[in-house]
């Protein structure tokens, strides 16, 4: 089996399960997330090639992390991620790239993020659910964070937190890359106390 199989079984497994917990039905969840029964179907029989829009509505609709689908069970109390060792989820026109390094667990968890932003390429993100907060960091270059069509410069050395139930934009500006470490905040997930 190849890691890209193993991803795949994975991916319906957690799917499937999420979709059970929440008691919803293919075509519900479906329509909920804006996805396509057939393809919910493929997905959840490990078929198919989904892409990171698909994959964030999904987890929004489910009140999951992304990485929350994609994982494995955990292993012991500690995990280091070697960002080579985690394949891209988004990449742009220009070289720039997002990989999620990992989520922490728990009832209200935290999806880790590493970006490279190419100048003047972008990533644009749909409104999340509501509750789901944003936080950048730049570590290198520069970049625009566009908030509800507000642009922010941010560089080396600053963080920028925001609501992202709005849509949002990341863009990388100035003359070289910038890289930025990315934390997406999930709210508690129903039904849990924190």
């Amino acid at each position: 089996m190849t890691e890209t199989d193993a991803a795949l079984r994975t991916l319906a497994q957690n799917v499937r399960a999420a979709r059970t917990r929440a008691g919803l039905s293919l075509d519900e969840l479906g329509r909920r997330a804006k996805v396509s029964k057939g393809a919910l179907v493929g997905l959840e029989k490990a078929q198919g090639n989904p892409n990171f829009a698909t994959l964030v509505r999904l987890a929004d609709t489910l009140g999951i992390s992304v990485s929350a689908l994609m994982e494995g069970p955990t292993e012991g109390r500690v995990r280091v991620v070697s960002a080579d060792a985690v394949m891209p989820l988004w990449a742009g026109e220009k070289g720039s790239e997002a990989r999620l390094m990992l989520t922490t667990s728990g009832p209200a968890p935290v999806e880790v993020w590493r970006w490279k932003l190419e100048p003047g390429d972008e990533y644009p993100s749909h409104p999340h659910q509501a509750g789901v907060v944003e936080t950048v960091s730049v570590t290198a270059g520069r970049m625009v964070l566009v908030v509800d069509g507000t642009e922010h410069a941010l560089e080396t050395g600053q963080t920028a937190t925001f609501d992202a139930d709005t849509p949002h934009t990341y863009r990388g500006s100035g003359d070289r890359t910038c890289h930025l470490i990315m934390t997406v905040h999930i709210p508690l997930a129903p039904g849990s106390t924190g």
